[in-house]
């Protein structure tokens, strides 16, 4: 038995990938886990998972490191799993007199746009130089890397080809799908939308293109489903300026729900979207809720980006689009209307897609073998 610790200053306790798909497999395979997170407050135990998190994201960054390095200090782990730099940094400092791998498990793109953005212009490039060599030191003090998609080895695996490293893309348990293959009408569709409420996710081009299907069939009942949220206050601004805008009927607004009920909240929906602008850093992060759309058997509208079209046969299940295509989106929703076999085939493609490669089962194993073996 070995004592797993995780350590992620950015993500909650209860991350999807942290929480209910690694944790919970190394709990099932007899090894004592810990998460620690910075995000959020809880201490107890979740399905054997030991958590001990803090709100303190926004303390300085020598206050987040020490109270880090005290959680390893307590635990004394043998193998550290770091969702980010800064925890990776900690792990190191806790363990350089100890046998404990420390392993980076990569699921962002450093530095984001986002994490500059409240800079000077002036500044930013220097804030993102600054940010990239602190991703490498910590790519250096690592022992093994997890990479989520390819597009995330950049540029870790290449300055440092030699480490230890596995692919582990975001594949659903089983466990948290509800299946729902919908029987399409033709005077009747619901489409959904879900995340972040904002232009940067996309949630304007989606108005968009149900504003288009809705000029081009008047007759037609058009349901919106939307799971989520605006964020802080200017985000909130913006989504009452896009309701006000688009002020329909038959619009639901659900509020973010937990991983266990996500796909249920979206029975209702018939086809799922993901319409983000194509910029250079979203052409190279994978939309991860495909696979759970999949799994439920929805058929899906996604913008055409690079890391997508490398991780997914959308084409099988779904298109590929310019989000700011509204004419071609409309388009494709009225191939479903007008031939709902299309529909019913792009639905059970999604679901046997997820039942043959798309899921946890495919992948737990080698995750488990990855983290235990002992050689570097």
């Amino acid at each position: 038995m070995l004592k797993i610790l995780f350590l992620t200053t950015a993500h909650q306790y209860d991350d999807d990938r942290i929480l209910h798909h690694q944790a919970k497999e190394l709990v099932s395979q007899g090894h004592k886990v810990k998460i620690c997170s910075l995000s959020s407050n809880y201490l107890g135990e979740i399905e054997g998972v030991e958590i001990e998190s803090q709100a303190i994201l926004n303390e300085s960054a020598t206050g987040k490191l020490e109270y880090l390095r005290k959680i390893c200090a307590r635990f004394n782990p043998d193998r550290i799993i770091c969702s980010e730099p800064l925890a990776v940094i900690a792990a190191w400092l806790a363990t350089r007199k100890s046998k404990a791998i420390t392993v980076y498990d990569v699921t962002e793109w450093y530095p984001s746009t986002r994490m500059v953005a409240t800079y000077p212009t002036l500044l930013k490039p220097f804030h993102a130089l600054r940010f990239f060599l602190i991703q490498l030191f910590a790519g250096a003090v690592s022992d093994r890397y997890i990479f989520g998609e390819p597009s995330k080895k950049f540029p870790l695996s290449y300055i440092f080809p030699f480490k230890k490293k596995i692919l582990l893309p975001y594949y659903p348990m089983k466990r948290y799908i509800t299946e729902k293959i919908n029987v399409l009408r033709r005077d009747s569709i619901t489409l959904a939308y879900t995340g972040t409420f904002s232009k940067e996710k996309g949630i304007e081009h989606f108005f968009n293109a149900a504003s288009e299907l809705r000029t081009r069939r008047s007759s037609l009942k058009l349901n919106i489903l939307l799971v989520g949220s605006a964020k802080g206050k200017e985000g909130e601004a913006y989504f009452d300026f896009i309701l006000k805008k688009y002020h329909w009927e038959n619009i639901q607004i659900l509020p973010p729900v937990r991983l266990e009920s996500f796909t249920e909240s979206l029975t209702e929906a018939d086809v799922c979207f993901d319409l983000r602008p194509i910029t250079f850093e979203n052409d190279h992060c994978l939309p991860i809720k495909i696979f759970y759309y999949a799994a439920a058997g929805k058929p899906v509208i996604y913008s055409n980006l690079k890391a997508t079209r490398n991780a997914v046969d959308v084409g099988k299940f779904g298109w590929l689009v310019n989000p700011e295509d509204s004419a071609t989106i409309a388009s494709h929703i009225e191939s479903y209307l007008d031939s709902p076999n299309i529909y019913r085939k792009h639905a059970l493609n999604a679901r046997a897609a997820f039942q043959t490669k798309y899921n946890w089962d495919q992948i737990k194993a080698s995750f488990t073998e990855f983290i235990v073996d002992s050689k570097n």
